[in-house]
């Protein structure tokens, strides 16, 4: 019955885990050399660095949108850059420089990391409830008590590198790094880590 409970236990935790992702950013960087200014009112290009290109459209638009509801004007790579010359280097500069392209924000998925979990069920037998068996004793905590089972849950962690590209200066100007735990569907990941990203890029100043 104890190892039916503990195994019950076991997928409610991963299932519970599995639908709540979560993003968080365990690092920031701005550059110093780089010189102070502001991407608001200007045209900047969301790059998703991904050979699949359903998933680098989808994313594009949505961290376009992100940065063009902060004052700045968003615009998805794939719409100036054929899909055929993406990974041409001097085409692309062509193509951002005759669009006004001042900047660009580079999203790369970095790492995808399994993170296993344990925790044992808490053990203590030299407390009063277990000293004597009658009385205060383990005969009225036992039936009194819960079992809480140890249990292992395994998260998903994914790793995304931004970073904020002046054309103009042509220097990086601020990276990050997040990490998303558990994330369940493609959509969602992306709809959060752009918000996130976009909004930690206004708390940094590039959009003021």
């Amino acid at each position: 019955m104890f190892r039916s409970m503990r195994s019950a236990l076991v997928v409610t935790a991963a299932v519970a885990a599995a639908g709540c992702a979560s993003t968080s950013f365990n690092s920031t960087w701005r550059n110093p050399a780089a010189q102070p200014g502001s991407f608001k009112g200007k045209k900047v290009a969301a790059l998703i660095v991904s050979k699949e290109e359903g998933i680098r459209y989808g994313a594009e638009d949505a961290l376009a949108r992100e940065l063009t509801a902060r004052g700045i004007v968003g615009i998805a790579a794939y719409t100036l850059i054929p899909k055929e010359l993406v990974q041409d280097k001097d085409k692309a500069k062509e193509f951002l420089e005759k669009a006004n392209v001042v900047g660009v924000v580079a999203m790369r998925v970095v790492g995808k990391d399994q993170q296993v979990t344990q925790s044992a069920g808490g053990m203590y037998w030299g407390g009063p409830a277990y000293a004597t068996f009658w009385g205060g004793g383990y005969y009225g905590y036992g039936w009194g008590g819960v079992y809480s089972p140890g249990y292992m849950r395994t998260d998903t962690i994914v790793t995304v590198e931004i970073l904020v590209y002046s054309l103009e200066q042509d220097k990086l100007v601020w990276a990050a790094q997040s990490e998303t735990t558990n994330p369940e569907k493609v959509g969602p990941f992306i709809k959060e880590l752009v918000a996130k990203a976009a909004a930690q890029m206004q708390k940094e100043g590039l959009v003021r």
